[in-house]
């Protein structure tokens, strides 16, 4: 019975690498073009020979201000968020261990014994009696031989999500990185608008005072004096408002960190911050497949093609095994022993005859399948887009800067001129009033387009795939 039960465990044991039932998984056509966007808006985007791309550069090598370095690793460490993504690694690489497990058989023991004490007189002996009995255990329960590969495919499927899983963390780490500098370049810009805001207040102050005077003196009427009010009052407006969102900027960077930010940390204004390494985007757009969160949706698509093999699997015979050893002894106070052992075998075959929930289920595998590749399809198109948005940007921005920057020169050689003119006369105050506005506004969209500088290039390098070590 021995010699039988061995040879029936090695058959079982050379069909366990038995057949799978999935369909084989190539790689679907990226549904994107092969090269970048050319045109007017992409002319300064073309890959430069020697300069990195995204990949291949770390965040710390990327970002080259040593304050922002550290709000980052700061963030990485306390950030709820990422530590929700991390959990959610570990709480999927538990359900692939517990999926894999059911290729193995689950093996109890059990064991017992007890003494039973007998008078004399009885069965045939004068004398009172002890007999004592022991007994073992061994067993085998309801272990399934996956001869139809429909346990290997879910433990497939649970690996596949492991994977995608921990591809999605990277992808939120990513997003972190980003967040972060786009928070600390924000707080940047609005510390700057904040001392451009109270700097134009005290210029305000100044030339009220002026007309003022000329006022007391009858030389301004009070129209100018109302309008040099007006001014002042908005100015203060302005000096509050950027006061609540540095504020507030400041807690969004808090929350991003998991902490409060250091003083000492936070930039002053975009002035003090060190601008970001450049970037190339590479010569192909097929860079965007290493990005994680378009390897995280091949990797469920590659878990479908895995499901619908155990659902394939469903349609064929189950067979579970049941096995048992035991072994018992029984001794009559010394005077004699006796032992018995059995094997006990106890194959059990389910075979499917119809089921519609069977059929459902494969069926709903296979749309699965197409929902998945569909939404692997629009991961990479969106990717693409994302990419060319950013280049767009990059092609365009620094003309944008440049046209602001002799702008506010202009307009800041024209307000002097109008306050030339009206101090010596020759002019309303009105045209004052324009020059300070308009000055203001330009200076306001300065600071503005060289924050959407610096924040595209963070842009760039996390839609590119960077920022991930």
């Amino acid at each position: 019975m021995n010699r039988q039960l061995l040879f029936v465990l090695a058959e079982i044991l050379l069909f366990l690498g038995g057949c799978s039932l999935a369909p084989k998984y190539t790689q679907p056509q990226a549904p994107i073009p092969e090269k970048w966007p050319q045109g007017e808006a992409y002319r300064n985007t073309r890959a430069i020979p020697g300069e990195p791309t995204a990949p291949e550069l770390s965040r710390q090598e990327f970002f080259a201000d040593k304050h922002l370095q550290k709000i980052i690793e700061m963030a990485l460490d306390n950030n709820r968020d990422l530590r929700l993504a991390a959990l959610n690694v570990e709480r999927a690489r538990a359900m692939y261990g517990v999926q894999r497990a059911e290729l193995f058989p689950s093996i109890n023991a059990s064991g017992g014994g007890g003494k039973q004490r007998i008078p004399g007189n009885v069965m045939g002996f004068p004398e009172s009696l002890t007999i004592e009995r022991y007994e073992v255990n061994l067993g085998i329960s309801s272990w399934e031989i996956d001869f139809f590969g429909r346990i290997r495919s879910l433990k497939d499927q649970a690996l596949q999500e492991y994977l995608a899983t921990d591809e999605a963390r990277r992808s939120a780490q990513i997003a972190l990185v980003s967040e972060v500098a786009r928070a600390y370049l924000t707080l940047a810009a609005d510390r700057e608008n904040f001392k451009l805001a109270r700097s134009t207040l005290e210029t305000q102050q100044a030339a009220y005072d002026l007309v003022k005077r000329q006022y007391d003196v009858g030389v301004a009427t009070e129209l100018d004096l109302r309008r040099a009010q007006t001014q002042v009052d908005s100015a203060r407006g302005d000096v509050a408002r950027y006061t609540q969102i540095t504020a507030q900027d400041q807690n969004a960077l808090n929350l991003l960190a998991g902490s409060p930010v250091p003083e000492d940390l936070l930039p002053l204004n975009m002035s003090s911050v060190t601008p970001p390494n450049e970037i190339s985007p590479g010569l192909s757009s097929e860079t965007l497949l290493r990005r994680p969160d378009i390897v995280a949706a091949e990797h469920r698509l590659k878990g479908a093609y895995a499901f619908i093999g155990a659902a394939r699997a469903a349609f064929f015979p189950r067979i579970s095994l049941t096995t048992s050893f035991g072994t018992a002894s029984d001794e009559l106070s010394g005077l004699f022993s006796s032992g018995s052992s059995a094997w006990n075998f106890a194959p059990q075959i389910v075979m499917p005859i119809f089921d519609a929930r069977t059929w459902a289920a494969l069926r709903v595998s296979k749309a699965d399948r197409k929902i998945i590749l569909t939404q692997y399809e629009k991961a990479i198109q969106t990717a693409f887009r994302e990419v060319a948005d950013a280049l767009a940007v990059q092609g365009t921005i620094n003309q944008q800067v440049s046209a602001q920057r002799s702008l506010v020169n202009a307009v800041e050689e024209t307000y002097r001129l109008s306050t030339k003119r009206y101090t010596n006369g020759i002019d309303s105050y009105l045209s004052v009033l324009d020059a300070q506005r308009s000055l203001f506004a330009a200076q306001q969209g300065l600071i503005s387009l060289r924050l959407v500088r610096l924040a595209n290039q963070v842009r760039l390098y996390a839609v590119l795939g960077g920022g991930g070590r």
